[in-house]
């Protein structure tokens, strides 16, 4: 049986990516840091503050949403057996994979890294198949929303707040990570795409009647903005190495399980914090953010 998939949200998508790419660069030139969300989830679970303080952000911005929007985050399948496995999966593949959609899609790719476009091919192809294998028939077509929606108004304010606020507290690392996280997570939610839904019918690729090409939007409004950010600015991250076999293998498993679930570590984190508000799927938002930290400890660093 199919349920109806969200529906395409061009102009919330699209500002949502702009949103998305100032905390990106505000982290990198204010702490040194790239935004790999991946990363920070897997140093969080091995004591690392500056990482620990990003999560905490990322949960912080999903109170905030919360806060706004009592509905609550929608889990497509919230069972037990497939939270478990897509968690491992996206666990084990990005730390193998040394990233996921926020460290590879987003800010490797605009900065043209041959290692994250190499990754970010990689994943969305598997995950794309997985989609296609698991939910060819358990989503519907939805109608298009090209307004602001109820809360975008909030949602670009706070986002704006947050990033004035880190530049404020330039010379205090841990709440420069605190505060670009929480601006990252409202500015995802802005985008729609912490929605497990909408990243499905995303890729279950336009071949299918209930494809939604918000994802698109976001890139399009995100990685322009992101490589422009980080051309004019003064920190330049090194080239990782070449693209080898255990970036690839991870980011196929990354890729396996996005497309399982839907979700992937940003998402995650936002959307547990918006369900500690909410009280909706608490638990299964819990399940997946503990097994992706079990995936990644069961990966040789």
């Amino acid at each position: 049986m199919s349920a109806p998939a969200a529906g395409p949200t061009p102009l919330q998508s699209f500002l949502g990516g702009l949103a998305l790419a100032l905390p990106v660069q505000a982290l990198l030139a204010l702490n040194g840091t790239v935004f790999g969300i991946s990363g920070f989830l897997h140093s969080a679970a091995r004591g690392a503050p500056d990482a620990a303080a990003s999560v905490a952000g990322l949960v912080l911005g999903g109170l905030a949403v919360g806060a706004l929007d009592p509905a609550g985050p929608l889990l497509h399948d919230p069972a037990p057996l497939p939270l478990v496995l897509s968690g491992l999966l996206v666990g084990a593949g990005t730390k193998m994979g040394n990233g996921c959609t926020s460290g590879h899609m987003i800010c490797g790719v605009s900065r043209l890294s041959l290692r994250s476009i190499a990754a970010t091919a990689t994943f969305c192809t598997t995950a794309s198949l997985t989609a296609r294998t698991l939910h060819a028939t358990t989503l519907a077509p939805a109608p298009a929303d090209a307004s602001l929606g109820a809360h975008g108004h909030a949602l670009l304010l706070g986002s704006a707040l947050l990033l004035a606020a880190a530049l404020l507290a330039r010379r205090a690392r841990r709440a420069v990570a605190l505060l670009t996280g929480a601006g990252f997570a409202l500015a995802l939610r802005l985008s729609n795409l912490g929605d497990p839904r909408r990243v499905l019918a995303f890729l279950l690729t336009p071949a299918h009647a209930a494809f939604d090409g918000s994802l698109v939007w976001l890139a399009l409004g995100a990685l322009p903005l992101a490589a422009a950010l980080y051309r004019a600015g003064g920190v330049r991250v090194p080239p990782r190495g070449r693209v080898d076999a255990r970036l690839l293998v991870g980011a196929a498993l990354f890729g396996v399980g996005w497309g399982i679930e839907g979700i992937c570590p940003g998402p995650g984190l936002m959307n547990f914090g918006w369900a500690l508000v909410t009280r909706r799927d608490v638990v299964p938002l819990a399940t997946w953010l503990g097994a992706v930290v079990a995936g990644g400890f069961l990966v040789p660093s």
